[in-house]
């Protein structure tokens, strides 16, 4: 609970349902935690004229058990332990971690590490490296593509018109996503054989920052064209060169593509002034995702 509290116009306005969508949301969301202002805007809806609707339905229904027959007495419920609770809790955060974690998202992430550690040891293959460094930024973006929106959840609707909704769900799937796939993938980096490409860990800052960029980019164009766009320019920046070295150069072409994009403190000071960027004009455009995927 903080020390804002709200005004009387913004209880007045919300009583009478003239306060626009996202202002309600917020006090909403302040009602949860502060009984003071939750008991000011009880009183404020009361004097309405649905209020006092509310309030005659309200006193027939309370006058139903007076006149209706007793109903018969049921055995008393066998005591809950706390055991069951476990499994409403983690049904909501699973929800809230978003459909990427729960479906084929999370198998894909596992065949990306795993078969790049398969390559380098099972088949020889000394490219596996620059391989996943290339791909692991790309990730994270397709993870927040398949969390969110209609196309990926068949509740979007439905936890779209919630309180929580918007950005603040939207971050919470991409934390979600980035939890799973940043220490997966740079673990997996760490197993393999060391290469002419970059550090295992020289992708975390370039995946956050392209992350960031498709959250940003989505309060403009939706998150599905955000992230093809970010995850396309991406591949088409590192594999693009690669693929046109004359013959028998593409582990070498990549390796020195990667090394321009990632390696140094000239190119990581570039993807961290690139994510502070994304992350000053995703606050600045935080209504513009009250909506975000909506039908």
């Amino acid at each position: 609970m903080t020390g804002w509290h709200a005004s009387d116009d913004l209880v007045t306005r919300y009583g009478d349902g003239s306060l626009p969508e996202p202002d309600a949301w917020s006090l909403e969301k302040h009602l949860e935690t502060c009984g003071g202002c939750a008991a000011r805007v009880s009183r404020a809806v009361r004097e309405t004229a649905a209020g006092v609707v509310l309030a005659e339905v309200r006193e027939a229904v309370l006058d139903v058990p007076r006149t209706a027959p007793a109903a018969p007495k049921l055995a008393p419920a066998p005591a809950q332990t706390s055991v069951p609770s476990v499994r409403p809790r983690l049904a909501r955060v699973l929800w809230a971690a978003g459909p990427a974690v729960r479906g084929a998202w999370l198998p894909a992430v596992l065949l990306v590490a795993f078969g790049a550690v398969a390559l380098a040891y099972g088949a020889d293959f000394t490219g596996a490296r620059p391989l996943l460094l290339a791909v692991a930024p790309v990730v994270p973006v397709a993870g927040v593509a398949l969390s969110y929106g209609a196309h990926a959840d068949p509740l979007h609707e439905i936890a779209a018109a919630t309180p929580s909704a918007g950005l603040r769900l939207l971050l919470t799937r991409t934390a979600a996503v980035l939890a799973v796939s940043l220490p997966l993938l740079t673990l997996a980096g760490v197993l393999l054989p060391s290469s002419d490409a970059p550090g295992a860990a020289a992708w975390l800052l370039p995946g956050l920052t392209l992350t960031l960029a498709s959250l940003t980019l989505a309060g403009f164009v939706g998150c599905r064209t955000a992230t093809a766009v970010t995850g396309g320019g991406w591949l088409c920046a590192v594999l693009a060169p690669a693929l046109a070295a004359p013959g028998g150069r593409l582990t070498a072409r990549l390796s020195e593509q990667l090394s321009y994009c990632l390696d140094g403190a000239a190119a990581q000071g570039g993807w961290a002034a690139a994510a502070v960027l994304c992350a000053v004009l995703l606050a600045a455009r935080r209504p513009a995702y009250d909506h975000l995927e909506q039908r």
